[in-house]
């Protein structure tokens, strides 16, 4: 059996075009704006226009991730080509890659094997210019708020307490802390200053949870960039700044409609960072994934600790979406490395370390169906290695939550290896739900910190650092100590210590700093380590991407 990489099996994909996908999804060729042969922005008026009932929204998360790989991409459109094959009417959700992870770690983020979206090297590179046009406006801000001190500063802008950073959508670590503004007076006033990647932008989240335009104009005029000798907040809207953002954006805010390897219609649009943001793609593409399909199905970031609770906690709060479903994905060699086996040792079955292992899923199992009270699968991506006691440990342990284990083999056999998973969904999706969050907004910043510290990771409480006692002191004086809670924090743990694996108890979890995203309209709780600016390891992936002479990409994923 021929083995084909990645980015070798789509670009042997003989895709549709573009206006084949948009008719396929009911899309009025007024609503298309085409980006060449396969690629459209779909205007957002379709889904005030459009009379059908909202689809069945279904959500996939998975378990903490590890280097042995979950693929939750991979299964939301293996799931969604697995649906179409069983004769749904079906749409995808999905984050647009950052440029970040796809020239350092992880490589390309359009799914993998015969379970990918296509054009899949546009999409993991500059696909329609988005990310672009989220950076300029970014930029443009920081440009207008430092021109405005150079100018006088007529706001009395204290330079001691800017808040806004600069960005751009790459691993670069030398960019976290600058100084800038040397040179002499003409060049600016000097200070201290940085850069984080536009994936951790207030731009990025603004632009995910923004319903249309004018939110879109309200949320960039309340964004905070800095405070003013009397500790006052100064906003984008008192630096005139916000037309022109808004400007740069007016394109960007249209979701894009490409296709499945099977051609099966997706929306790709958005892509915050849930370790370091909320994680969703953007509200207008779910919305318009709902209003088009019966079953919409999407993803968010990293474990159900960080993506599914902040899709729960903040994009559903915001934008009114109740889901119907949840995929839990886990991998038997995931859930060994959880239980303490190193990556060389996976391929042997070994239950002791699965036992250890399997309480990380059985975690997140029981958040989804006790604390927000969804229904719930867990889908098992199966590998050669996996043996039938495995997999049978699995579903046995599962059961005690009353919750069904289906296998998944989207990666080998595309959709058909997804028709199981499908139809488990389905039957999920009719059940009643009595979908709840997992704190309530009225309570105090530390109350709701707690709340999902002690209810999501199991942790028995925080520790507020001295500055972060400040920080939400000056908060609540504001009056924005009221609004949903984004917690920062490792991808690798329910705690905010990379190493602690499983399912660990009596962890405390340590908050150094809050800041408020005013326009996006949450709170930020940084914990732990962790950085708005990711770095490049010691071989980048980049190193292994090049270009033939016909213009051919190879080595990207």
């Amino acid at each position: 059996m021929e083995y084909l990489s990645d980015i070798e099996i789509a670009q042997r994909c003989e895709m549709k075009h573009i206006s084949k996908i948009a008719e396929k999804a009911h899309v009025d060729e007024k609503y298309v704006e085409q980006y060449g042969r396969y690629k459209a922005k779909i205007d957002p008026k379709l889904i005030d226009d459009t009379k059908k009932a909202d689809g069945k929204l279904v959500l996939v998360t998975a378990i903490t991730p590890t280097p042995a790989g979950e693929g939750k991409t991979t299964t939301t459109i293996g799931l969604a080509d697995g649906l179409s094959r069983i004769g749904k009417n079906v749409t995808v959700a999905l984050r647009e890659p950052s440029l970040g992870p796809v020239f350092g770690v992880k490589g390309g983020a359009a799914g993998g094997g015969y379970a990918q979206v296509v054009p899949m090297e546009d999409i993991n590179l500059h696909f329609t210019g988005d990310f672009h046009a989220i950076g300029a406006a970014n930029n443009l801000l920081a440009a207008m708020l430092d021109n405005h001190i150079h100018q006088g500063n007529k706001l009395g802008i204290d330079t001691r307490k800017i808040t806004w950073r600069r960005c751009v959508d790459m691993n670069d670590r030398q960019l976290r802390n600058v100084v800038d503004g040397l040179g002499g007076r003409v060049n600016g006033v000097p200070r201290e200053d940085g850069f984080d990647i536009t994936v951790a932008s207030e731009i990025m989240a603004v632009f995910c949870l923004a319903t249309s335009i004018t939110d879109l104009k309200e949320r960039l005029g309340r964004i905070i960039v800095a405070y003013n000798f009397e500790g006052k907040p100064v906003t984008a809207g008192d630096l005139n700044a916000v037309g022109a953002m808004t400007a740069l954006l007016k394109d960007a805010i249209k979701p894009n409609l490409v296709q499945t390897l099977e051609g099966t219609p997706s929306f790709v649009h958005g892509g915050p960072f849930a370790n370091i943001a909320h994680g969703c793609n953007s509200v207008i593409a779910t919305k318009m994934a709902m209003k088009l399909g019966d079953y919409a199905v999407t993803e968010a970031g990293f474990g159900a600790d960080l993506g599914a609770e902040k899709f729960l906690d903040i994009k559903c709060r915001y934008a009114g979406l109740n889901p119907s479903a949840v995929v839990v994905v886990a991998t038997v060699r995931a859930l060994k490395m959880h239980g303490g086996l190193a990556k060389t040792e996976l391929g042997t079955e070994n239950i002791d370390a699965l036992e250890k292992g399997v309480p990380n899923l059985l975690r997140h199992v029981s958040n989804i169906k006790n604390v927000y009270k969804l229904p719930c699968v867990v889908a098992v991506n199966r590998f050669p290695t996996d043996t039938d006691k495995e997999i049978e440990f699995i579903i046995e342990k599962c059961k005690t939550l009353g919750v069904n284990v289906v296998l998944s083999t989207v990666w080998a056999e595309g959709g058909k290896g997804g028709e199981e998973l499908a139809k488990e969904v389905v039957n999920l999706c009719e059940q009643e739900n009595d979908f709840s969050f997992s704190y309530e907004l009225d309570g105090s910043i530390e109350e709701k910190i707690e709340a999902i510290v002690k209810r999501v990771y199991g942790g028995s409480g925080i520790s507020i650092l001295p500055n972060a006692k400040k920080q939400i002191d000056t908060l609540k004086e504001l009056g924005m100590d009221k609004l949903p809670i984004c917690v920062a924090k490792t991808q690798y743990s329910f705690s905010d210590d990379p190493s602690k694996l499983g399912a660990p108890e009596n962890f405390t979890v340590t908050v150094k700093n809050v800041k408020v995203s005013a326009g996006a309209g949450f709170i930020v709780v940084l914990t732990g380590d962790i950085m708005t600016m990711p770095g490049l390891p010691k071989v980048p992936a980049a190193e292994k991407i090049d270009v033939d002479e016909n213009g051919v990409i190879s080595g990207l994923f």
